[in-house]
């Protein structure tokens, strides 16, 4: 038959069979994963948008635009050998790269332990291949569930919130009762651009449950500190 004469051998089923192949949509933490497996991980000039905060974003490092910027992986290493925290919980494992530079922290202070979750199976799978590759699987608890759901044992001493970004306001509430009043609150992508994890840190400020502060990264970063308990 012709290629011309394709219009005689259509069915309507071949048009719910082209729209449901096209119009399935990769997730992005999917896609970032598969492109991360074939070209590894590369360093590249942070890309996010410019912020009145961060006029200059291009100036920062990032190996994809999930993980948080390098230089936000060497502030989380940094903070976690200057306080030395017994427990660090983070949410949003994506691809184990920042449990890996927390876990290097641990590492050098000889004690401790991060439990991180990470909700989308496929996602936990592959960082869990790569945290099982790597020299710090002793200083990692790696959970596939939700950081709404996520039990922890113990006071946390450091908090770091990675996660989908509208949940974030509830991951810290939720938590916040764990959290030593002498520990840290951590909350990425909070840029003026983002706004919703912005906004929700000062939400949580306003009614006098954490103290802020707004540092001017590429994707933005909070540090914060409970109110409660301090003395």
């Amino acid at each position: 038959m012709a290629i011309g004469n394709w219009k005689s051998v259509y069915c309507p089923c071949m048009r719910l069979d082209l729209k449901r192949f096209f119009g399935k949509k990769e997730k992005q933490e999917h896609r970032i994963l598969r492109q991360m497996e074939h070209s590894g991980d590369n360093l590249q000039p942070e890309y996010h948008r410019a912020t009145p905060e961060c006029p200059h974003p291009e100036r920062w490092s990032m190996f994809d635009s999930m993980t948080a910027e390098v230089e936000v992986l060497e502030f989380l290493r940094t903070l976690v050998t200057t306080i030395k925290p017994e427990l660090v919980v983070e949410t949003g494992t994506f691809s184990g790269i920042s449990t890996l530079w927390i876990a290097e922290g641990l590492k050098a202070n000889g004690r401790g332990k991060v439990v991180s979750c990470e909700f989308d199976p496929k996602v936990y799978q592959n960082a869990r291949e790569r945290i099982g590759k790597s020299e710090l699987a002793q200083w990692i608890e790696l959970r596939n569930e939700s950081s709404l759901k996520m039990k922890v044992d113990g006071r946390i001493d450091l908090f770091f919130s990675d996660s989908d970004m509208p949940v974030r306001e509830q991951e810290v509430r939720r938590f916040l009762p764990q959290i030593s009043p002498n520990g840290l609150i951590v909350m990425h992508d909070a840029s003026s651009h983002l706004q919703v994890v912005r906004q929700a840190a000062l939400k949580l400020e306003s009614e006098g449950l954490i103290s802020v502060v707004l540092l001017p990264t590429p994707r933005g970063l909070v540090v914060a500190q409970k109110r409660a308990g301090r003395s």
